[in-house]
């Protein structure tokens, strides 16, 4: 199966009503970013297709969503894993994270999971393997940017 036709099918089954604010699920069907509170949306469904097409996710394989929002995202990408891959989805606002949380639990898909970010680092510090005895590795920490330069170029 074609990467197109395997997103579709995800998203099929994943509806995008079920990870919308009680009022915006009305609007789950327009082809536009729609609002989930604190600032952020929840991508328009072309944006979400075109991007899982173009990352052409197969089962078993491992999935980091960074800006997981309400879970929506998150879930697709764990159908298209499967339950012998695993999807992790970061969001940085605590109150999406327990949107997100609640809504990927409710899929029903356990491979995947939503944490906080921690701001200023990239990734996600991997768990120890209750076998292993070699330390996980870190997560790369990114610079703090310096205030806004004030000269303009152009």
């Amino acid at each position: 199966m074609e990467a197109a036709e395997r997103v579709h099918e995800a998203m099929r089954a994943v509806p995008r009503a079920r990870y919308l604010p009680r009022a915006q699920r009305f609007f789950a069907p327009a082809d536009m970013a729609l609002p989930i509170g604190h600032g952020q949306t929840n991508s328009q469904p072309s944006t979400v297709r075109a991007m899982l097409e173009l990352l052409d996710v197969r089962p078993g394989q491992r999935v980091l969503d960074v800006g997981a929002g309400s879970g929506w995202t998150t879930a697709i990408l764990a159908h298209l894993t499967g339950p012998t891959g695993s999807v992790v989805g970061l969001e940085r606002v605590p109150a999406l994270v327990e949107m997100a949380t609640a809504n990927v639990r409710r899929a029903g898909m356990p491979w995947a999971r939503v944490a906080r970010a921690t701001p200023g680092v990239f990734g996600r510090r991997r768990r120890r393997r209750s076998t292993g005895s070699s330390s996980p590795p870190s997560p790369t920490t990114c610079p703090r940017s310096s205030s806004p330069s004030s000269s303009t170029t152009g």
